[in-house]
């Protein structure tokens, strides 16, 4: 047979395929519908959950489906329960979300303890020299020891030196500022 004919042939077989695809889908579309909407409880979850079994079918080689109603129906119930179980982790991600957000909201005494923890650090770097302010802030800022030395005009090779002392500065004015023995 030649090449020419196999084609003729299976043009006639997809437009067969489509045809009895047509047919089945108007056969049983309202039988999976039912099947869906027993399971999920929702008319129009059920049709769209039918539209995709139907596609599912479409690209299967029904020559291998010995019996066309039992796998339909099959794939209605595997449909309706995969919408159901990710229905379900959907909605486990939402309130996870939704007590992460109402669990991390400060109380105001937290918030007023921090504004006050705030306050004492800015306190604590006023008296702090121009310098040594500098370089912590910039140093907790992300900046890297070139752009320290850059910004206070000393050697590269000297800010570690500078920035201990600043840190052992600001630590034991820290402290007298709380109260605490050094």
């Amino acid at each position: 047979m030649g090449v020419q004919a196999k084609l003729a042939i299976q043009s006639m077989r997809g437009k067969q395929d489509a045809d009895n695809f047509q047919e089945l889908f108007t056969a049983y579309y309202p039988f999976v519908v039912r099947q869906i909407v027993r399971i999920v409880k929702d008319q129009q979850t059920a049709e769209d959950l039918a539209q995709e079994v139907f596609l599912t079918f479409y690209r299967t080689d029904r020559t291998v489906i010995e019996h066309i109603p039992a796998w339909l129906s099959k794939a209605s119930i595997y449909a309706a329960y995969n919408y159901l179980r990710s229905e379900k982790r959907r909605n486990a991600r939402e309130e996870q979300v939704e007590a992460e957000r109402t669990h991390t909201a400060p109380s105001s005494e937290e918030t007023w303890l921090e504004q006050d923890e705030i306050g004492q650090v800015r306190d604590v770097l006023s008296a702090l020299d121009e310098r040594e302010r500098t370089l912590l802030v910039m140093k907790y800022s992300g900046f890297p020891y070139t752009e320290l030395a850059r910004a206070t005009g000393v050697e590269v090779g000297s800010v570690g030196k500078l920035l201990s002392r600043a840190k052992l500065k600001f630590r034991s004015i820290y402290k007298q500022m709380r109260g605490e023995a050094e």
